[in-house]
């Protein structure tokens, strides 16, 4: 079914609304929190609160494109999952990726007044926007979806070695691009 139609069920408060959305993105966001929890059960109830999410604010906002906006829902009810589970212990899968991060990505601390979250936001998008299609995939995977590189590797033909150090070349090229743009790393 049309992302249009999905909303306008969403808007009509019709029960459909939610059997669609689960048919057409039900898949990728199990995806999504499964690679951030690393728990089947954790990551189903994630879902089925994304759909709740979605129901509670569908109206009044109408995402363009759906897909995206059920994604974050998604990744934001997995990464507060995530951080309740690990709150007195570590689960080394997705902290592992976020860690690669720490050396490129400034903190709330770190963060400058010129460079507000929104500000930041911006300036990594075009940094993506200046990468090939290929490295920008992998990051993406990576770094959004929290996919291992063995999977990202597997995926694009490569040993995960090569996925690796391609990914830490696109890092070093994000902390210097920041950089440029007075982000204080």
């Amino acid at each position: 079914m049309d992302d249009s139609k999905i909303i306008e069920l969403f808007f009509l408060r019709s029960e459909q609304a939610v059997i669609e959305l689960s048919s057409k993105y039900g898949e990728i966001c199990i995806k999504i929190a499964f690679n951030i929890l690393n728990n089947l059960e954790d990551a189903e109830e994630c879902v089925n609160d994304t759909y709740m999410g979605t129901w509670n604010s569908i109206p009044p906002q109408k995402p363009n494109p759906l897909s995206t906006y059920v994604c974050k829902i998604a990744r934001n009810i997995a990464l507060k999952r995530y951080r309740y589970n690990t709150a007195k212990k570590r689960n080394s899968f997705y902290d592992i990726s976020l860690s690669e991060l720490e050396d490129c990505i400034p903190s709330a601390a770190q963060n400058t007044v010129s460079s507000t979250e929104e500000d930041l936001t911006e300036i990594i998008e075009h940094f993506l926007d200046s990468l090939d299609k290929k490295s920008r995939i992998m990051f993406v995977k990576r770094y959004w979806y929290a996919e291992s590189i063995a999977a990202i590797a597997t995926e694009f033909d490569m040993t995960e070695n090569h996925v690796a150090v391609r990914l830490l070349r696109t890092r070093n090229k994000m902390k210097t691009y920041l950089e440029k743009k007075g982000v204080i790393v």
